[in-house]
């Protein structure tokens, strides 16, 4: 394996490709040595450095995660994921969400090791949470990715619109706004509370 280089979020840009790529061995070690900064990988194999979280959106994520959490509390079958998880796409692609879910069904045969570093496993149902970085079209285009690579249902919750945008296989992206979103398919019966993710981003 080659050296790994360090990465440091104040000098360098945003995207970084280096010739030859790095081998899913080789990133998985550049992201355990670089834990200041969430790293992640498109499929032509372009490494995307991610700040931290502020503080607003790491409170709203936070609450995000806490109430998945709590509607698989209800059965505990499958995996509830939090957004330092990686997942290796179909695609090629590593990335990471804010919020995901994987039913039961998919995780038969999944080893321990598999687990422990970055799922080969797209995600059935995740949410991407906006942040005031973040710029919408890709965010938007992230979640397009998901479904493109899997998934069966993404939220991409946009705080400072007030709405989530609702993304399935086959449809029209839809928008809703209001108190609460309710999930289909494979979170079917978990509804987000919109006012208390919201609640998050008051000062």
């Amino acid at each position: 394996m080659s050296t790994l280089l360090r990465v440091d979020p104040e000098s360098l840009p945003r995207n970084l490709v280096l010739d030859p790529p790095l081998t899913d061995a080789e990133f998985e070690a550049l992201c355990r040595d670089n834990e200041n900064v969430q790293l992640e990988r498109t499929k032509e194999g372009v490494i995307r450095m991610n700040p931290p979280a502020g503080g607003l959106a790491g409170d709203g994520n936070a609450e995000i995660i806490r109430q998945l959490r709590n509607w698989w509390m209800g059965h505990r079958q499958g995996r509830v994921f939090d957004s330092n998880t990686g997942f290796y796409l179909p695609d090629s692609s590593m990335l990471s969400p804010d919020a995901a879910y994987i039913v039961p069904e998919r995780l038969k045969g999944v080893t321990k090791a598999e687990l422990t570093g970055f799922p080969r496993l797209c995600p059935d149902f995740l949410i991407e949470l906006l942040s005031e970085s973040d710029s919408v079209a890709k965010a938007k285009n992230k979640t397009d990715l998901w479904i493109d690579n899997g998934a069966s249902l993404g939220w991409l919750v946009s705080p400072y619109e007030q709405k989530v945008y609702v993304y399935q296989p086959g449809s029209k992206v839809s928008e809703v706004s209001g108190k609460s979103v309710s999930g289909v398919g494979p979170v079917k019966g978990f509804t987000l509370d919109l006012e208390e993710v919201l609640r998050c981003y008051d000062v």
